[in-house]
């Protein structure tokens, strides 16, 4: 495998490299997210009361159901972000930047991946219509002026946890080991993991925990190939703007959708749709690489 690039990412993780130093540093980053996340909610408090202040955050940190609880979620994010880097520069002393990989070549990479699966998905979109089965949701013109506040809040969201995942845990555990089955496989459970919801998927919770498994490793050797986490981040932005401003499943997260499936995330029904979503995420893969030539 030509992981070689990834060596650039590593060398700076290499002297905090003890795993307790890693597990410590994710325990901090989320210490710092939740303590932000209820500093917030103490202000909403102190100048609103405390029960709306819990209203507030139960939309959105709960059912996020409308679109402002959508936007407020994604954007809560940003505090993650603040968590990780805190994380890195006290146990690690290590930089945004030294993370992400060069910014100018993170940015090329992220750029030409974004255009690349633009393209894929327009495709697709076209050979596989889905019009007869999707329902509308929002309407065009609101949806389109609602695109300015989506898109940056979708970027925050989804390179908060490129950062934490393919940035900051990978990197840390490829310091410490070789082998890739580590490095790729521990952020791999751990944000499958993070998928595991039985209340809200229901019959489909097996099939949604591999699925985010097999995009963690996809992602996880886009980011050892490039060198920077560019193009995973891409890869995860198009993923999600697919799966929350274009076509989302009702329920949390849908109040920015153009459009919603008949089906709910616990609909047994669901699972062919998850099987082709998982082919996608495949031809996506390749098609970061073709981009990219790597």
């Amino acid at each position: 495998m030509r992981y070689r690039p990834h060596d650039r990412l590593v060398a700076s993780a290499r002297a905090g490299s003890a795993v307790w130093r890693t597990i410590l540093g994710v325990l901090l980053a989320f210490t710092v997210y939740m303590g932000l996340i209820y500093a917030v909610y103490g202000v909403v408090a102190a100048l609103s009361g405390a029960s709306i202040a819990a209203a507030v955050f139960e939309g959105i940190f709960v059912t996020t159901l409308t679109t402002h609880d959508a936007l407020w979620l994604l954007f809560s994010f940003a505090a993650l972000i603040v968590g990780i880097v805190t994380a890195a520069n006290l146990l690690q002393d290590r930089g945004l930047f030294s993370m992400t990989g060069p910014p100018i070549l993170a940015v090329r990479h992220f750029t030409r991946v974004l255009w690349a699966l633009t393209l894929l998905h327009a495709a697709l979109w076209v050979l596989l219509p889905m019009d007869d089965g999707i329902v509308p949701n929002l309407a065009a013109g609101r949806w389109l002026t609602l695109l300015p506040l989506a898109v940056p809040a979708l970027l925050i969201q989804t390179a908060s946890e490129e950062l934490l995942f393919r940035g900051y845990l990978q990197q840390q555990l490829a310091a410490r080991f070789t082998h890739p089955a580590i490095w790729m496989g521990v952020p791999a459970v751990m944000f499958a993991w993070g998928h595991f919801d039985p209340d809200l998927t229901g019959a489909n919770t097996a099939a949604v925990v591999l699925w985010a498994g097999i995009f963690s490793l996809a992602a996880s050797d886009l980011t050892a190939r490039t060198g920077t986490l560019g193009a995973a981040m891409a890869f995860h932005f198009v993923n999600n703007a697919t799966a929350v401003l274009m076509v989302a499943l009702p329920g949390p997260l849908s109040g920015l959708a153009l459009y919603t499936y008949p089906l709910g995330a616990d609909d047994p029904a669901l699972f062919p749709y998850l099987v082709v979503d998982l082919a996608v995420i495949g031809l996506s893969w390749l098609a970061c690489r073709v981009a990219l030539r790597v």
